[in-house]
């Protein structure tokens, strides 16, 4: 009965509210108080979600406040107005009803807007596992809400205080596992959010910081974080941080064990962003793997090759390998292609024409024009090996190479420069065979 009585006074205080003409006021400040929070929100996110005014130090964290500041200016509205109505000894109950909803779509959104910022980010898809929880996460904000409301937590609260559950030699109530876990979750949370911010905030900025030097503060401080919100946690769980020493003892034991490739695997991810031997956007070959650097991270490079294709190469690779870098210290690369003219064709001619020719192709380099060089003579005609420079790799090079053939195609054809193609002459010695004197046929002679 001790529980039901909270709610059942709520229900009387509400639906005596009903019958007193005073209720306008509190309708009238729970609808302009929305209004207002909503309306300034919105005016405010125009005003400083412009894309010059987020790429500044004024707009960094604007989107994270965005996701809540129409509810949490609502619930500052709505404290205001119940002081101002108590004030003048007006009654407040529909208020104090509305402030906690408000107060729970704060809560939902700040938790939505985190986890989707750390968990789907880059364009990726959020992952169903992720929407269950959230789902089941707003299941339990709006059943805290609930209990808040009718005056029930206090009880429920004394009943997970009062039940212990053994864990091993000691006894932990069902109230100290939830904070604790609350507290971990939270600030991990927190931590993880933290990095990903300040590292699409370095990735953004405008020159002064290397590209691999803007990866490493990244890497380092989300680290840093996420060890600080770690420690923290076990200091509000009550956990002994001397504890620790052993759990150390046994990650060395462990790295020195089992663990010798991912540590390899993280300390050259390291290496390559620090001597910068590595960039974002180099077109690379390592082993069998080849395309064009996409993310570096402590544990893995990714290669992204020219047909889309993703290929996830262990740093200790790039390290302890042989990696070809078409765009270490300039991006200029070149490529050959060979043609064969007859004999009787004049070679200095050709030469010149074919230069003229690859050069007319947009990508091949004008500072650095093409070579024409006559290789070999052939068993059909005179061998040509043209020569070329481009500047994007990145862009492949089966394109460039066929947009020059095209274009020595075409100078051949109008300046009407046969291209040989083999030729054999067949002699039969001895006497002919009585088949082949009559007349062609076209199939095969009976035995």
């Amino acid at each position: 009965m001790s529980q039901q009585q909270p709610l059942l006074n709520l229900i009387e205080d509400l639906t005596g509210d009903l019958n007193d003409p005073r209720i306008l006021w509190q309708i009238a400040a729970i609808v302009l108080c929305a209004a207002i929070g909503f309306g300034m929100a919105r005016l405010l996110k125009k005003r400083f979600g412009r894309q010059e005014v987020q790429s500044g130090v004024l707009g960094f964290g604007v989107e994270s406040f965005g996701r809540v500041m129409a509810p949490l200016m609502v619930v500052g509205l709505l404290a205001i107005a119940r002081l101002v109505l108590l004030k003048y000894r007006f009654h407040v109950n529909w208020i104090d009803v509305a402030q906690p909803i408000f107060g729970s779509l704060v809560v939902i959104r700040f938790t939505f807007y985190l986890i989707r910022r750390v968990f789907a980010r880059n364009g990726r898809t959020i992952s169903p596992g992720m929407l269950a929880f959230e789902k089941v996460f707003q299941l339990l904000v709006w059943l805290a809400f609930v209990l808040y409301v009718t005056g029930m937590w206090v009880d429920v609260f004394d009943v997970m205080e009062g039940t212990k559950l053994p864990i091993g030699k000691y006894k932990v109530s069902i109230a100290d596992i939830l904070q604790a876990s609350a507290s971990v979750i939270v600030l991990l949370m927190l931590a993880l959010w933290a990095g990903a911010a300040l590292e699409e905030w370095l990735m953004k900025m405008q020159g002064g910081m290397h590209t691999n030097l803007r990866v490493v503060v990244s890497r380092t401080a989300r680290a840093v974080l996420i060890l600080v919100a770690v420690l923290m946690s076990l200091s509000l769980v009550g956990i002994d941080l001397t504890v620790l020493s052993v759990f150390g003892g046994a990650l060395g034991v462990g790295l020195g064990l089992g663990l010798q490739k991912i540590a390899s695997n993280y300390v050259s991810g390291f290496v390559i962003l620090l001597d910068r031997s590595l960039t974002i956007g180099d077109m690379i070959t390592v082993d069998k793997y080849s395309g064009r650097v996409t993310q570096i991270n402590t544990r893995y490079t990714v290669l992204q090759s020219l047909d889309g294709m993703e290929s996830i190469v262990p740093n200790e690779m790039l390290v302890s390998g042989a990696v070809q870098n078409s765009s270490l210290s300039n991006s200029n690369v070149n490529i050959s292609t060979k043609v064969s003219v007859a004999y009787d064709t004049d070679v200095d001619f050709v030469i010149q024409l074919l230069t003229d020719a690859a050069l007319t192709v947009e990508r091949v380099l004008k500072d650095k024009p093409p070579s024409v060089n006559l290789t070999s003579f052939g068993a059909d005609g005179l061998d040509l090996t043209v020569s070329f420079w481009i500047a994007d790799p990145e862009n492949g090079r089966g394109g460039v190479t066929s947009d020059v053939n095209r274009a020595i195609w075409r100078a051949l054809k109008e300046n009407h420069i046969s291209v040989p193609f083999p030729q054999r002459e067949m002699r039969i010695l001895g006497p002919v065979p009585t088949p082949l004197t009559g007349q062609e046929s076209t199939t095969v002679p009976k035995e």
